[in-house]
This record gives C-alpha cells, structure tokens and sequence, in this order.
C-alpha cells in the first residue's frame, strides 16, 4: 500500500474540450491568483510540436513559469503514471514558492490519474509498440481491433476502431505481459488507493454550446493550417521523427502526414482533420461528464469563475 500524500495548498484545474477557449482563460486565472501553471496535456509534452498542439504562444509562456511543456522528443513515450510523478513534482515545487497551482488541459486521463489514483506498472515496450504501427498500416485499424477483442473483450468494445493511440496501446500491453489492460484497471478499482489528497482544490470545467464549439474547431484548425503546420510536420519529419511514431499519430499531426505521403489532398486533409477533432472533443465532453467533481461554466462566465474559486478557496 502506498502513503497519501497530501497537498494542503490551493490548487485550481481547468478542463475542457478541445478549442473550448481553455488557454485564455487559465491566463486570467494566473493574473488574478498568482498561478503557475501545470500542463495536463498529452501532447504539449511533445518538443518541437507546437502548432498542431495548440501549445501556448513564446509570449504567453514567458508570462508566467509553465511545467511540463516540452520535456520529451517526439520519439520518447510519455503515460499517466510519468505524468502523475512530474505533476507531484511541479505542485511541490509551486507550494514551496507559496503560490497556486493551475493544472490545466484536456486530458482527462492525467486527471483521473492525479486525483483517483493509477497503476504505476502498466507495462511499455517501444519494440513491441513500433511492431504494432507497422501492423497498423499495412494491416489496417480493423484487423487489430478484432485482435484486440479477441483479447480483452471489454477494451474492445470499450475503444472504437479509430482510436490508434488506444487500441496500439491495449495490445501493447497484453504484448508485454500477458495480461489485458481491463484486468489491470480492475485490479485498480478493487485496490481504491488514492495516492494524493488534495485539500484545498477547485475543479473548473469549461463547456460552451456544441456548434459553437464546431465552429471553434473549424476555425482553429483552418488557423494551425495558416500558422504552418505543415511545415511543422515537414520539420519534424527532416529532423528524423517519421510518422509512424505515436506521437505523429495524434491528431492533426496524422493528418498532414496523410497529406505529405500523398494520399489525401488539402481538402481531404482538412475535411477529416476538422471532423476528427470534433470527435475527440465529444470524447473529451463525455469523460469530463462523468465527473461529479467538476463545476460547468460556459466561456462567457468567466468573472462567476473567478468569485467561486476566490470563494472556495478562501484566497
């Protein structure tokens, strides 16, 4: 059994969908308490990957001390369990200097992560994983998804065919062990261990209407397409990190790679890049649904989000 940690100092997390308008708001957050900011998004750990990630601007970055962004390569795995370790890390860190902490991002994930606990052991194995890609594309999403429900009907039925990152990782994990990832997470739930205990913490999720949402995607991805993120994607592809990483899987990142190897046109491109991200972002809305400790607010109520936290909190 593990020992509960407690973090005593305000703390404040900040989720939502995708383009939901997250970034503008924890900047407000940061000047009215005196924040630094903790990152809790998959993929803005990423170097080099920034457009497509909708990383925070040179200027918006320098405003205030953000943790975990930009800590791993584009080739170099980064799970759950790692990031629970670095986030404990940041809020000591931030508590020492008295100020609060702002953890803020999409993935919901990281969350549960921090705030129910996760394993620690879940197995990873590059070699095997890179196998799995290269399985991926010659053999296609739906050979290993039937492999995978074979396997571990509840994953399967839990992870939809699209979903790459999910379904390489549910194999990947049997690969390693032996054992299915639905068994791993049962065992979790049995053992209830939360290693953290916050005591002092505020949980913010920001939702607007879903059209407007959609459009705010739309937009936005037309914008990465302006600010070069092909580009991006033909750097990173020069500096030796090929599309068959996971990382240039993700969304955005995958879809320029189909563009760069030929396969679909700009338009093609574009079309599925917005419409997968609309998908993600109803992923994301229904995670954080499930979530009974999360306050909603819509992006124009960002004044009755700063009195509660204030009130919550005490400040």
């Amino acid at each position: 059994m593990s020992s509960l940690q407690t973090i005593d100092w305000p703390v404040i997390v900040l989720v939502g969908p995708t383009a939901v308008g997250k970034t503008a708001l924890s900047l407000q957050l940061v000047r009215r308490f005196n924040c630094e900011i903790v990152s809790m998004d998959s993929m803005q750990v990423y170097r080099y990957m920034d457009i497509g990630t909708a990383k925070p601007s040179p200027e918006e970055l320098g405003l205030v001390p953000h943790h975990l962004i930009d800590i791993r390569d584009p080739d170099e795995q980064y799970d759950a369990a790692e990031f629970v370790r670095d986030a404990l890390v940041a809020l000591e860190s931030i508590g020492k200097k008295n100020r609060v902490t702002l953890l803020t991002g999409g993935t919901g994930l990281y969350q549960k992560a921090l705030f129910e606990g996760l394993f620690t052991a879940l197995p990873a194995a590059p070699g095997i994983r890179h196998g799995l890609q290269e399985r991926l594309e010659k053999e296609g999403r739906e050979v290993l998804h039937a492999e995978l429900c074979a396997i571990d009907p509840k994953a399967g039925a839990r992870i939809h065919p699209n979903d790459r990152q999910r379904l390489l990782r549910g194999l990947e994990i049997y690969l390693s062990c032996g054992r299915t990832w639905s068994g791993l997470l049962q065992e979790q739930r049995e053992q209830g261990q939360q290693k953290v205990q916050f005591t002092r913490v505020y949980q913010v999720a920001l939702g607007c209407p879903r059209d407007a949402l959609y459009n705010r995607i739309e937009r936005r991805s037309r914008i990465m397409l302006e600010q070069g993120l092909i580009e991006e994607v033909e750097r990173l592809r020069s500096m030796g990190f090929g599309p068959e990483l996971s990382a240039m899987q993700s969304i955005g990142y995958r879809h320029v790679n189909m563009l760069l190897s030929g396969r679909w046109t700009r338009e093609t491109m574009l079309e599925n890049l917005v419409c997968d991200t609309r998908r993600y972002a109803k992923r994301q809305l229904t995670w954080f649904g499930k979530n009974k400790d999360l306050h909603w607010y819509t992006t124009k109520e960002d004044r009755s989000i700063a009195e509660d936290i204030e009130k919550y909190l005490s400040l």
